[in-house]
């Protein structure tokens, strides 16, 4: 743990105590949302595709997108990881390493966390994001007719990257799947404006459903205006990819830094257009 410890900053002044205590002890401020994340060895990453640093980073990265999905700041960050057999001491100062790389970019104090002896890698992130009030966060169920749908960055990256790692390839789309980025001050600008909001984790097919449930309407989406990753050539990808971790987002055509890519309608699920046939049957990642 002192290891551990050595290898992490504080980088808040929120943080009065952290690891080397029983419990962090943080000065709260304004509202707090707070998000879970677990990823596994075998569902959400393969051990030897993806280094112990790629772990790290990809499952803080997967938490802290939540809180981007929401408008928040982000704040501090828990890690409990259950090591398998196999790895011993490296390993895990690797895997925190590769966590505090992405937290040291975002401003994120790793805080605290456990360990724990197991069957197969498995690494429990919880994240705090900050805001002046609660109404300053965004949901899901917010949306309403007449608003327009847009998403920040470019799809398919990840699931195109993960198809190249498995064939034994590298490069930029590689580079998404391993190292993504959340979009935490896309979050906190589109804050305020936007009226519904979450990241796409699962892939665009399932998440814009769980918009469309949330606020009560209907998403109209052209599949021509799907902004495609370099390199993916697949609107079915970009639709169905998980793990991009861009955000969806609908509100006024007034927004920042999207490209719309639809609007929302009066009635319930989503409908696409400019698409190929089965489209409406699109779905994205299920674990």
């Amino acid at each position: 743990m002192r290891a551990i410890r050595g290898a992490l900053s504080v980088r808040s002044e929120r943080v009065v105590r952290w690891i080397g205590d029983d419990c962090a002890v943080v000065r709260a401020g304004g509202a707090c949302a707070v998000s879970t994340d677990v990823m596994v060895d075998g569902t959400h990453f393969r051990l030897g595709q993806a280094t112990p640093e790629d772990v790290g980073w990809r499952a803080l990265a997967g938490a802290l997108s939540d809180i981007a999905a929401m408008g928040g700041e982000a704040g501090e960050a828990y890690l409990s990881v259950v090591l398998p057999p196999s790895m011993g001491d490296d390993d895990v100062l690797a895997l925190h390493r590769g966590a505090e790389a992405l937290a040291a970019s975002c401003g994120v104090t790793i805080a605290g966390g456990d360990l724990a002896r197991g069957p197969a890698l498995t690494v429990a992130v919880t994240v705090m994001g900050w805001a002046d009030a609660p109404d300053a966060f965004v949901g899901r169920d917010g949306a309403r007719p007449g608003d327009r749908v847009g998403v920040t960055g470019t799809l398919g990256a990840s699931a195109a990257g993960l198809a190249l790692l498995e064939r034994g390839g590298s490069g930029p789309l590689v580079e998404r799947y391993l190292r993504p980025r959340p979009r935490l001050e896309e979050g906190r600008a589109l804050a305020g404006q936007a009226t519904a909001m979450m990241d796409l984790s699962d892939g665009l097919a399932s998440d814009a459903h769980r918009i469309a449930e949330a606020s009560r309407v209907g998403l109209l989406l052209d599949a021509s205006r799907l902004p495609l990753a370099p390199g993916v050539d697949s609107v079915e990808l970009a639709a169905t990819g998980g793990e991009d971790y861009e955000l969806l987002v609908c509100g006024p055509d007034t927004l920042p830094g999207l490209t719309w890519i639809g609007e929302v309608v009066a009635g319930e699920g989503v409908e696409w257009t400019e698409a190929p046939p089965g489209a409406q049957a699109w779905r994205g990642f299920e674990h």
